[in-house]
């Protein structure tokens, strides 16, 4: 039967990239994975935490060359979140993990814009692309970047704060932030998934982010937690990633049921999943089974996915998806 339809508000499309592409493109480009091929590559997906994963991920990104390998990596991402449900995607990228090994930023763009122009009409999917910084490279880069994704910016929506999250506290990036602000670009952040709860009052105060990656450690903090309530900040929490880099034991007891039973505007989203273990129907199946939720609460993230993207300038666009969210019938027991 056809799937949940939902909204994806976190997924980088670099962590997008299955080991059999990653090869394909290595092969095309004349790169040698320092792997003997797709099942030993696949081998290294254990992660110790977020650190251990961003290595794989950033010695990974070398296949990715030219705007043809950016343009099949949206393409596979795209055809695979369709077939789990996905209506509508607000797909990140890094470009500085790409300047910084000489692809242009032009490239990388052009590249991904290529595959989204064509994403509703092949697919069946709207999409809007939000430039990500990296946090543990400098201010300065990032303000860089920003100034040189400048002849691009009809293709990207907003901008985003993700990469090691430990001792780069939101603040830093706060002159960024205004001038993306100024040039019309939304504002969104990781916050609160191993840094903790006063990160995410950054992200807020200082950033003025509209929407919070992660924000898992909220629940740390109850005046965090009844602001978010009060404001609707939506949550973009990914919790195969969650488990995968340990920032929760196991799947049940990952906090999104108590999330959901606070008030908050959660939704669920796949975050890398080439590296985590399943796209975003396989993550809707795997909390519905770990935390018991039952049929209603899996029709209100997805409720919650729509009502938290940035479709504002789309609202007929967005009562299409929310009535169809409303009209499924869920199969089974």
């Amino acid at each position: 039967m056809p799937a949940l339809p939902k909204a994806e508000l976190h997924l980088h499309i670099e962590g997008t990239l299955e080991p059999e592409l990653a090869f394909a493109l290595a092969e095309r480009n004349g790169i040698e994975l320092p792997y003997a091929g797709t099942e030993d590559l696949r081998k290294a997906y254990l992660f110790a935490d977020l650190q251990s994963f961003l290595d794989l991920y950033y010695e990974l990104m070398a296949v990715l060359r030219t705007a043809e390998d950016f343009t099949e990596l949206a393409d596979a991402y795209l055809a695979r979140a369709a077939a789990q449900g996905v209506r509508h995607a607000e797909i990140f990228f890094d470009p500085q993990a790409h300047t910084a090994r000489g692809v242009p930023i032009g490239t990388v763009v052009e590249g991904l814009a290529h595959a989204l122009d064509r994403a509703e009409e092949r697919h069946g999917v709207s999409t809007q692309l939000i430039m990500c910084f990296l946090r543990d490279q400098s201010a300065d880069s990032a303000m860089a970047t920003l100034d040189a994704a400048k002849p691009y910016l009809h293709h990207i929506s907003g901008v985003g704060l993700d990469s090691a999250e430990a001792g780069h506290p939101p603040a830093g990036f706060r002159e960024v932030y205004a001038a993306a602000e100024s040039l019309g670009l939304r504002k969104v952040a990781h916050a609160g998934e191993e840094g903790p709860p006063e990160y995410i009052w950054e992200a807020l105060d200082i950033l003025g982010v509209e929407r919070v990656d992660h924000g898992l450690r909220a629940m740390e903090d109850p005046a965090l937690v009844e602001r978010l309530v009060r404001d609707r900040i939506p949550l973009t929490v990914c919790p195969l990633s969650n488990v995968r880099l340990r920032a929760v034991d196991t799947l049940e007891d990952h906090p999104l049921r108590a999330m959901m039973d606070a008030g908050l505007l959660v939704t669920v989203n796949s975050d890398d999943p080439a590296y985590f273990g399943g796209y975003i129907g396989d993550t809707f199946h795997a909390v519905r089974e770990a935390l018991g939720l039952d049929r209603e609460q899996m029709r209100q993230l997805a409720r919650n996915s729509f009502a938290a993207s940035f479709l504002e300038h789309d609202e007929p666009r967005r009562r299409r998806y929310l009535d169809a969210v409303d009209a499924y019938e869920f199969g089974g027991s």
